[in-house]
């Protein structure tokens, strides 16, 4: 994700005209949008990133439904059944 604030905050120099952005080819500020990309498709997909990231918040969602159900108030305490 910080390639794509990279090349957004490039780009906006860019295109303000600020004085050594204004003169870079475009190839040179579409670099970190490249790398983006490449690392979102390619990268991640390889290693199983995307994967893992979405295993760990459904076993979140998961730990929250049991803490719930049996009436944990987060704290370490469970409410009384009085």
């Amino acid at each position: 994700m910080w390639l794509i604030w990279i090349g957004v905050i490039v780009l906006g120099l860019h295109f303000a005209g600020v004085s050594p952005f204004a003169q870079w080819k475009w190839y040179w500020w579409s670099l970190p949008f490249v790398l983006a990309l490449i690392w979102f498709e390619v990268i991640e997909r390889t290693f199983g990133l995307d994967r893992k990231k979405s295993f760990d918040e459904l076993d979140e969602a998961k730990r929250k439904r049991i803490r719930q159900a049996l009436g944990d108030r987060g704290d370490g305490r469970r409410k009384s059944r009085r």
